[in-house]
Protein backbone atom coordinates (compact mmCIF):
# COMPACT_ATOMS: atom_id res chain seq x y z
CA UNK A 1 0.00 0.00 0.00
CA UNK A 2 2.76 2.45 0.85
CA UNK A 3 4.24 4.17 -2.22
CA UNK A 4 7.44 6.18 -1.85
CA UNK A 5 8.11 9.09 -4.17
CA UNK A 6 8.65 12.06 -1.87
CA UNK A 7 9.55 9.85 1.11
CA UNK A 8 11.98 7.59 -0.77
CA UNK A 9 15.03 8.73 1.22
CA UNK A 10 13.37 9.31 4.59
CA UNK A 11 14.76 6.16 6.20
CA UNK A 12 18.32 6.60 4.91
CA UNK A 13 20.63 7.71 7.74
CA UNK A 14 21.93 11.29 7.35
CA UNK A 15 19.99 11.83 4.10
CA UNK A 16 19.68 15.47 5.14
CA UNK A 17 23.39 15.94 4.40
CA UNK A 18 24.49 16.81 0.86
CA UNK A 19 27.05 13.99 0.70
CA UNK A 20 24.45 11.31 1.41
CA UNK A 21 21.77 13.09 -0.64
CA UNK A 22 23.98 13.10 -3.75
CA UNK A 23 24.61 9.37 -3.38
CA UNK A 24 20.87 8.75 -3.27
CA UNK A 25 19.64 10.59 -6.32
CA UNK A 26 19.33 14.19 -5.27
CA UNK A 27 19.84 16.83 -7.96
CA UNK A 28 19.89 14.27 -10.79
CA UNK A 29 16.67 15.78 -12.17
CA UNK A 30 18.59 18.98 -12.96
CA UNK A 31 20.45 17.25 -15.78
CA UNK A 32 17.14 16.63 -17.53
CA UNK A 33 15.64 19.94 -16.44
CA UNK A 34 18.06 22.01 -18.49
CA UNK A 35 17.35 20.05 -21.66
CA UNK A 36 13.86 21.60 -21.60
CA UNK A 37 12.74 25.14 -22.24
CA UNK A 38 10.92 26.69 -19.23
CA UNK A 39 7.53 26.45 -20.95
CA UNK A 40 8.15 22.76 -21.64
CA UNK A 41 8.67 22.20 -17.92
CA UNK A 42 5.36 23.90 -17.14
CA UNK A 43 3.66 21.74 -19.77
CA UNK A 44 5.09 18.61 -18.12
CA UNK A 45 3.70 19.70 -14.75
CA UNK A 46 0.31 20.33 -16.37
CA UNK A 47 0.32 16.88 -17.98
CA UNK A 48 1.29 15.25 -14.67
CA UNK A 49 -1.87 16.69 -13.07
CA UNK A 50 0.17 17.66 -10.01
CA UNK A 51 -2.14 19.36 -7.55
CA UNK A 52 -1.28 21.65 -4.67
CA UNK A 53 -0.69 19.59 -1.54
CA UNK A 54 -1.19 22.32 1.02
CA UNK A 55 -4.94 21.74 1.30
CA UNK A 56 -6.64 23.32 -1.69
CA UNK A 57 -5.69 20.80 -4.35
CA UNK A 58 -5.59 23.36 -7.19
CA UNK A 59 -3.75 22.32 -10.39
CA UNK A 60 -0.10 23.31 -9.94
CA UNK A 61 0.62 23.78 -13.64
CA UNK A 62 -2.07 26.43 -14.03
CA UNK A 63 -0.59 28.45 -11.15
CA UNK A 64 2.88 28.14 -12.63
CA UNK A 65 1.58 29.40 -15.97
CA UNK A 66 0.05 32.49 -14.37
CA UNK A 67 3.35 33.43 -12.74
CA UNK A 68 5.33 32.68 -15.89
CA UNK A 69 3.10 34.80 -18.14
CA UNK A 70 3.58 38.00 -16.12
CA UNK A 71 6.48 40.30 -16.92
CA UNK A 72 9.00 41.54 -14.39
CA UNK A 73 11.00 40.04 -11.57
CA UNK A 74 9.51 36.74 -10.38
CA UNK A 75 9.52 35.11 -6.97
CA UNK A 76 8.82 31.62 -5.70
CA UNK A 77 7.52 31.46 -2.13
CA UNK A 78 7.39 28.04 -0.50
CA UNK A 79 4.70 27.73 2.15
CA UNK A 80 6.17 25.82 5.10
CA UNK A 81 3.84 27.43 7.64
CA UNK A 82 2.52 24.06 8.73
CA UNK A 83 0.05 25.12 11.41
CA UNK A 84 -2.96 22.93 10.59
CA UNK A 85 -3.72 20.67 13.60
CA UNK A 86 -3.19 17.05 12.62
CA UNK A 87 -0.69 17.87 9.86
CA UNK A 88 2.98 16.99 10.22
CA UNK A 89 4.22 16.20 6.71
CA UNK A 90 6.22 19.23 5.60
CA UNK A 91 8.53 18.98 8.57
CA UNK A 92 9.32 15.40 7.51
CA UNK A 93 10.60 16.65 4.16
CA UNK A 94 12.49 19.56 5.70
CA UNK A 95 14.21 17.46 8.35
CA UNK A 96 14.75 14.16 6.52
CA UNK A 97 15.37 15.20 2.91
CA UNK A 98 15.81 18.99 2.67
CA UNK A 99 17.83 18.71 -0.54
CA UNK A 100 14.74 17.30 -2.26
CA UNK A 101 12.96 20.57 -1.48
CA UNK A 102 15.92 22.62 -2.72
CA UNK A 103 16.02 20.56 -5.91
CA UNK A 104 12.31 21.18 -6.44
CA UNK A 105 12.79 24.90 -5.85
CA UNK A 106 15.46 25.08 -8.56
CA UNK A 107 13.20 23.22 -11.01
CA UNK A 108 10.26 25.48 -10.25
CA UNK A 109 12.23 28.72 -10.40
CA UNK A 110 13.66 27.72 -13.78
CA UNK A 111 10.17 26.99 -15.11
CA UNK A 112 8.60 30.32 -14.11
CA UNK A 113 11.69 32.49 -14.63
CA UNK A 114 12.42 33.29 -10.99
CA UNK A 115 15.85 33.66 -9.41
CA UNK A 116 14.75 34.29 -5.83
CA UNK A 117 12.85 32.01 -3.49
CA UNK A 118 11.64 32.45 0.06
CA UNK A 119 10.72 29.58 2.34
CA UNK A 120 8.22 30.79 4.93
CA UNK A 121 8.61 28.44 7.89
CA UNK A 122 6.26 28.10 10.84
CA UNK A 123 7.72 30.04 13.77
CA UNK A 124 7.75 27.03 16.10
CA UNK A 125 9.82 25.00 13.62
CA UNK A 126 13.18 26.33 14.82
CA UNK A 127 14.86 22.91 14.81
CA UNK A 128 13.64 22.08 11.30
CA UNK A 129 14.52 25.55 10.04
CA UNK A 130 18.09 25.06 11.27
CA UNK A 131 18.36 21.72 9.44
CA UNK A 132 17.08 23.32 6.26
CA UNK A 133 19.51 26.24 6.54
CA UNK A 134 22.45 23.84 6.81
CA UNK A 135 21.29 22.09 3.62
CA UNK A 136 20.94 25.45 1.82
CA UNK A 137 24.44 26.44 2.93
CA UNK A 138 25.79 23.13 1.58
CA UNK A 139 24.08 23.76 -1.75
CA UNK A 140 25.63 27.22 -1.99
CA UNK A 141 29.08 25.81 -1.18
CA UNK A 142 28.79 23.33 -4.07
CA UNK A 143 27.45 26.00 -6.48
CA UNK A 144 24.11 24.21 -6.73
CA UNK A 145 22.64 27.52 -5.57
CA UNK A 146 23.93 31.04 -6.10
CA UNK A 147 25.40 33.02 -8.96
CA UNK A 148 27.82 30.27 -10.02
CA UNK A 149 25.09 27.66 -10.44
CA UNK A 150 23.96 26.59 -13.92
CA UNK A 151 20.70 28.37 -13.18
CA UNK A 152 21.20 30.98 -10.43
CA UNK A 153 18.72 30.72 -7.55
CA UNK A 154 18.88 32.44 -4.17
CA UNK A 155 16.96 30.87 -1.27
CA UNK A 156 16.09 32.70 1.94
CA UNK A 157 14.36 31.20 4.97
CA UNK A 158 11.86 33.43 6.74
CA UNK A 159 10.39 32.26 10.04
CA UNK A 160 6.89 33.40 10.94
CA UNK A 161 5.68 34.33 14.39
CA UNK A 162 3.28 31.45 14.94
CA UNK A 163 0.07 32.78 13.37
CA UNK A 164 -2.12 30.05 11.87
CA UNK A 165 -3.66 32.51 9.41
CA UNK A 166 -0.26 33.01 7.76
CA UNK A 167 -0.66 29.58 6.21
CA UNK A 168 -3.14 31.34 3.89
CA UNK A 169 -1.01 32.40 0.94
CA UNK A 170 -1.93 36.08 0.77
CA UNK A 171 -1.62 36.53 4.55
CA UNK A 172 1.75 34.79 4.27
CA UNK A 173 2.89 37.35 1.69
CA UNK A 174 1.64 40.22 3.83
CA UNK A 175 3.71 38.84 6.70
CA UNK A 176 6.71 38.35 4.42
CA UNK A 177 6.46 42.00 3.40
CA UNK A 178 6.60 43.00 7.05
CA UNK A 179 2.90 43.69 7.52
CA UNK A 180 0.31 42.17 9.80
CA UNK A 181 -0.73 38.74 8.51
CA UNK A 182 -4.15 39.63 7.09
CA UNK A 183 -5.49 37.84 4.00
CA UNK A 184 -5.94 39.95 0.87
CA UNK A 185 -9.05 40.39 -1.21
CA UNK A 186 -9.14 37.99 -4.13
CA UNK A 187 -8.79 39.34 -7.68
CA UNK A 188 -11.74 39.27 -10.07
CA UNK A 189 -9.80 37.33 -12.72
CA UNK A 190 -7.04 34.71 -12.47
CA UNK A 191 -3.63 36.14 -11.70
CA UNK A 192 -0.62 35.16 -9.59
CA UNK A 193 0.05 36.42 -6.11
CA UNK A 194 2.28 39.46 -5.75
CA UNK A 195 5.23 40.04 -3.45
CA UNK A 196 6.10 43.74 -3.26
CA UNK A 197 4.18 44.16 -6.50
CA UNK A 198 6.08 41.47 -8.40
CA UNK A 199 4.43 38.25 -9.73
CA UNK A 200 4.88 35.42 -7.27
CA UNK A 201 4.13 31.72 -7.18
CA UNK A 202 3.18 30.33 -3.76
CA UNK A 203 3.30 26.54 -3.40
CA UNK A 204 3.35 24.17 -0.44
CA UNK A 205 6.54 22.28 0.53
CA UNK A 206 5.27 18.87 -0.58
CA UNK A 207 4.06 20.24 -3.91
CA UNK A 208 7.55 21.55 -4.72
CA UNK A 209 9.17 18.36 -3.38
CA UNK A 210 7.11 16.32 -5.86
CA UNK A 211 8.54 18.15 -8.88
CA UNK A 212 11.97 16.44 -9.23
CA UNK A 213 10.36 13.01 -9.64
CA UNK A 214 8.12 14.33 -12.40
CA UNK A 215 10.95 16.09 -14.24
CA UNK A 216 13.26 13.09 -14.07
CA UNK A 217 10.73 10.35 -14.81
CA UNK A 218 8.13 12.15 -16.90
CA UNK A 219 4.50 13.10 -16.36
CA UNK A 220 3.28 9.60 -17.18
CA UNK A 221 5.33 8.09 -14.35
CA UNK A 222 3.47 10.34 -11.93
CA UNK A 223 -0.01 9.78 -13.37
CA UNK A 224 0.60 6.03 -13.08
CA UNK A 225 -0.23 6.52 -9.40
CA UNK A 226 -3.50 7.70 -7.92
CA UNK A 227 -6.78 8.31 -9.73
CA UNK A 228 -7.73 10.04 -12.98
CA UNK A 229 -8.45 13.31 -11.18
CA UNK A 230 -6.05 12.98 -8.23
CA UNK A 231 -2.74 11.85 -9.68
CA UNK A 232 0.30 10.78 -7.71
CA UNK A 233 0.80 10.40 -3.99
CA UNK A 234 0.44 12.33 -0.75
CA UNK A 235 2.17 12.21 2.60
CA UNK A 236 -0.81 11.32 4.78
CA UNK A 237 -0.37 12.05 8.47
CA UNK A 238 -2.33 9.92 10.92
CA UNK A 239 -2.72 10.76 14.59
CA UNK A 240 -5.16 10.36 17.45
CA UNK A 241 -6.35 6.96 18.61
CA UNK A 242 -4.22 4.74 16.36
CA UNK A 243 -1.54 2.21 17.21
CA UNK A 244 1.09 3.66 14.84
CA UNK A 245 0.73 7.41 14.53
CA UNK A 246 2.99 8.81 11.86
CA UNK A 247 3.37 10.04 8.30
CA UNK A 248 3.09 7.46 5.51
CA UNK A 249 3.09 8.19 1.80
CA UNK A 250 0.39 6.51 -0.27
CA UNK A 251 -1.15 7.04 -3.67
CA UNK A 252 -4.42 8.92 -3.95
CA UNK A 253 -7.51 6.73 -4.00
CA UNK A 254 -6.60 4.16 -1.36
CA UNK A 255 -9.34 3.31 1.13
CA UNK A 256 -9.25 5.37 4.30
CA UNK A 257 -10.08 2.40 6.51
CA UNK A 258 -7.45 0.27 4.75
CA UNK A 259 -4.89 2.99 5.39
CA UNK A 260 -5.83 3.23 9.07
CA UNK A 261 -5.66 -0.55 9.46
CA UNK A 262 -2.52 -1.36 7.45
CA UNK A 263 -0.32 1.69 7.98
CA UNK A 264 -1.78 3.14 11.18
CA UNK A 265 -2.07 -0.26 12.86
CA UNK A 266 -5.80 0.12 13.52
CA UNK A 267 -7.67 1.85 16.32
CA UNK A 268 -5.66 1.95 19.54
CA UNK A 269 -6.24 -0.73 22.16
CA UNK A 270 -8.67 -2.57 19.91
CA UNK A 271 -11.46 -0.08 20.48
CA UNK A 272 -14.17 0.72 17.97
CA UNK A 273 -13.80 3.56 15.52
CA UNK A 274 -16.18 6.46 16.10
CA UNK A 275 -15.06 9.03 13.53
CA UNK A 276 -12.17 10.46 11.55
CA UNK A 277 -11.33 14.07 10.77
CA UNK A 278 -9.85 13.31 7.34
CA UNK A 279 -7.67 16.20 6.23
CA UNK A 280 -6.54 18.28 9.17
CA UNK A 281 -8.70 19.99 11.78
CA UNK A 282 -10.44 22.28 9.28
CA UNK A 283 -12.15 19.48 7.34
CA UNK A 284 -15.64 18.20 8.25
CA UNK A 285 -15.71 15.06 10.39
CA UNK A 286 -16.75 11.66 8.99
CA UNK A 287 -18.54 9.08 11.17
CA UNK A 288 -17.32 5.48 11.16
CA UNK A 289 -19.81 4.19 8.59
CA UNK A 290 -18.64 6.77 6.03
CA UNK A 291 -14.99 6.10 6.82
CA UNK A 292 -15.52 2.54 5.65
CA UNK A 293 -16.44 3.72 2.15
CA UNK A 294 -14.14 6.76 1.96
CA UNK A 295 -11.23 6.95 -0.47
CA UNK A 296 -8.26 9.20 0.09
CA UNK A 297 -8.71 11.52 -2.85
CA UNK A 298 -10.21 14.96 -3.38
CA UNK A 299 -13.30 13.94 -5.31
CA UNK A 300 -14.42 11.04 -3.13
CA UNK A 301 -14.14 12.91 0.15
CA UNK A 302 -15.97 15.88 -1.33
CA UNK A 303 -18.80 13.56 -2.36
CA UNK A 304 -19.04 12.38 1.25
CA UNK A 305 -19.39 15.93 2.55
CA UNK A 306 -15.83 16.43 3.70
CA UNK A 307 -12.46 17.27 2.13
CA UNK A 308 -8.99 15.78 1.72
CA UNK A 309 -7.31 18.98 2.91
CA UNK A 310 -3.71 18.36 3.91
CA UNK A 311 -4.28 14.63 4.38
CA UNK A 312 -3.85 14.86 8.15
CA UNK A 313 -6.21 12.20 9.52
CA UNK A 314 -7.24 12.44 13.18
CA UNK A 315 -8.74 9.16 14.39
CA UNK A 316 -11.31 9.23 17.21
CA UNK A 317 -12.35 6.11 19.10
CA UNK A 318 -15.67 5.14 20.67
CA UNK A 319 -14.96 6.91 23.97
CA UNK A 320 -14.54 10.41 22.53
CA UNK A 321 -17.09 13.04 23.51
CA UNK A 322 -18.00 14.88 20.33
CA UNK A 323 -19.09 17.90 22.35
CA UNK A 324 -15.65 18.18 23.92
CA UNK A 325 -13.94 17.50 20.60
CA UNK A 326 -15.82 20.34 18.91
CA UNK A 327 -15.11 22.64 21.84
CA UNK A 328 -11.40 21.90 21.47
CA UNK A 329 -11.49 22.80 17.78
CA UNK A 330 -13.58 25.94 18.21
CA UNK A 331 -11.29 27.22 20.97
CA UNK A 332 -8.47 26.94 18.43
CA UNK A 333 -10.41 28.85 15.75
CA UNK A 334 -11.43 31.53 18.23
CA UNK A 335 -7.80 32.03 19.22
CA UNK A 336 -6.41 31.99 15.68
CA UNK A 337 -8.90 34.26 13.88
CA UNK A 338 -6.95 37.25 12.59
CA UNK A 339 -9.93 39.49 13.39
CA UNK A 340 -10.05 41.25 10.02
CA UNK A 341 -13.60 40.15 9.14
CA UNK A 342 -16.48 40.68 11.57
CA UNK A 343 -18.32 37.39 10.83
CA UNK A 344 -15.14 35.48 11.64
CA UNK A 345 -13.92 37.56 14.57
CA UNK A 346 -17.28 37.64 16.33
CA UNK A 347 -18.57 34.31 15.05
CA UNK A 348 -15.68 32.19 16.28
CA UNK A 349 -15.89 33.89 19.66
CA UNK A 350 -19.64 33.32 19.89
CA UNK A 351 -19.62 29.63 19.00
CA UNK A 352 -16.66 28.98 21.30
CA UNK A 353 -18.46 30.52 24.27
CA UNK A 354 -21.74 28.83 23.36
CA UNK A 355 -20.02 25.44 23.47
CA UNK A 356 -19.17 26.11 27.13
CA UNK A 357 -22.86 25.75 27.90
CA UNK A 358 -22.94 22.31 26.31
CA UNK A 359 -19.81 21.29 28.18
CA UNK A 360 -21.40 22.43 31.45
CA UNK A 361 -24.75 20.87 30.46
CA UNK A 362 -26.59 24.14 30.87
CA UNK A 363 -27.43 24.60 27.17
CA UNK A 364 -30.90 25.08 25.75
CA UNK A 365 -32.41 24.29 22.36
CA UNK A 366 -31.92 27.96 21.54
CA UNK A 367 -28.15 27.52 22.05
CA UNK A 368 -28.17 24.71 19.53
CA UNK A 369 -29.92 27.01 17.07
CA UNK A 370 -27.31 29.68 17.82
CA UNK A 371 -24.54 27.28 16.79
CA UNK A 372 -26.32 26.54 13.51
CA UNK A 373 -27.21 30.17 12.84
CA UNK A 374 -23.76 31.60 13.55
CA UNK A 375 -22.16 28.84 11.52
CA UNK A 376 -24.31 29.86 8.56
CA UNK A 377 -23.45 33.54 8.97
CA UNK A 378 -19.71 32.76 8.90
CA UNK A 379 -19.85 30.81 5.65
CA UNK A 380 -19.10 32.82 2.52
CA UNK A 381 -19.06 36.20 4.23
CA UNK A 382 -15.32 36.70 4.74
CA UNK A 383 -12.15 37.46 2.77
CA UNK A 384 -10.48 34.07 3.28
CA UNK A 385 -11.69 30.52 3.95
CA UNK A 386 -10.88 30.49 7.67
CA UNK A 387 -14.46 31.19 8.78
CA UNK A 388 -16.05 28.88 6.18
CA UNK A 389 -13.71 26.13 7.36
CA UNK A 390 -14.80 26.65 10.97
CA UNK A 391 -18.40 26.65 9.76
CA UNK A 392 -17.89 23.34 7.97
CA UNK A 393 -16.41 21.82 11.13
CA UNK A 394 -19.45 22.87 13.18
CA UNK A 395 -21.90 21.64 10.56
CA UNK A 396 -20.13 18.28 10.30
CA UNK A 397 -20.30 17.61 14.03
CA UNK A 398 -23.94 18.63 14.26
CA UNK A 399 -24.93 16.67 11.17
CA UNK A 400 -23.50 13.38 12.36
CA UNK A 401 -23.48 13.68 16.15
CA UNK A 402 -26.31 16.07 17.06
CA UNK A 403 -27.67 13.53 19.56
CA UNK A 404 -24.67 14.07 21.81
CA UNK A 405 -25.36 17.82 21.86
CA UNK A 406 -29.03 17.22 22.62
CA UNK A 407 -27.98 15.16 25.65
CA UNK A 408 -26.34 18.30 27.08
CA UNK A 409 -29.52 20.36 26.88
CA UNK A 410 -31.43 21.01 30.10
Amino acid sequence: MQTKIVSKNFEIPHANSLEVALKNGRYTSLEKLFTYQPQEVIDIIKTSNLRGKGGGGAPAGAKWQLASDFEGKKYLVVNADESEPGTFKDRQIISKDPHLLIEGIICTCYAIGANSSYIYVRGEYEEFSDILQIAIDEAYAKNILGDEAKYPVEITIHRGAGAYICGEKSALLESLEGNRGHPRLKPKSPEPEFYFGEPTLVNNVETIASVPFIIENGAEAYTAYGTDCSSGTLLFAISGHVEKAGVYEAEFGVGMWDYIQKLGGGVKNGKKLKAVIPGGASTPILPAHLVMEAKLDYENLKSLGSALGTGGMIVLDEDVSMVKALKNLLRFYHHESCGQCTPCREGTSWVDKTLDKFINKTATLQDLEVLKSVSKSMNGQTICVFAPAASGVIDGFLKHFESEFLECIV
